[in-house]
């Protein structure tokens, strides 16, 4: 697990954009609590968007409209999929997009205890779910087209805004897997 301290940067400590953006959309989906399905997001040039739809200015902040400023959109209607696998691998960005982020939910263990689960899939799940160390964790992972990518990882036991854990190598599977989405 991942140490979490009081001095995790939020959107008011950091000006770098690609951070600004995944916390401001980690709060977001906070918002709605948890157990919730996997959430994708469009990442925008604020500026760009704002000259496309102007009448969005009213509602941001001057934060939002930093140089190199990122918006986040919400892709509703996602296919239904068995995996996110299959998910991430349908789907592609416009050059219009300029990153991409995905909040996910997972349940982790402690090394040790996921080398007890059963080998079974359907029995390593019940054991996941029941087990007493497990621990309810929501990632979220934020890619930019030049590369520059973050990490987010809440969890449940721990779940304030000051707790939120940042970096760069927290999921690098998904990171990977989400980078792809952006390739041409």
């Amino acid at each position: 697990m991942v140490p979490v301290s009081d001095s995790t940067p939020d959107a008011t400590t950091t000006t770098e954009p690609l951070t600004v953006a995944a916390l401001e959309t980690e709060r977001h989906v906070a918002g709605s609590g948890w157990d919730q399905n996997p959430r994708v997001f469009a990442l925008v040039h604020t500026a760009a968007l704002l000259e496309a739809e102007p009448q969005l200015a009213a509602d941001l902040g001057a934060a939002d409209q930093a140089p190199g400023a990122l918006t986040a959109i919400e892709q509703e209607d996602l296919p239904k999929t068995a995996s996110l696998e299959e998910l991430l691998g349908q789907m592609a960005w416009p050059e219009t997009v300029d990153g991409a982020a995905l909040a996910v939910e997972r349940i982790v263990l402690p090394p040790e205890a996921e080398q007890e689960l059963p080998e079974d899939p359907d029995a390593a799940m019940s054991a996941l779910a029941e087990h007493p160390r497990r621990q309810d964790v929501r990632l979220l992972v934020a890619v930019h087209r030049d590369g520059r990518s973050v990490c987010l990882l809440r969890q449940r036991a721990h779940d304030r805004d000051d707790r939120v854990a940042t970096g760069e190598d927290i999921a690098p599977g998904l990171v990977h897997a989400l980078r792809t989405t952006l390739e041409d």
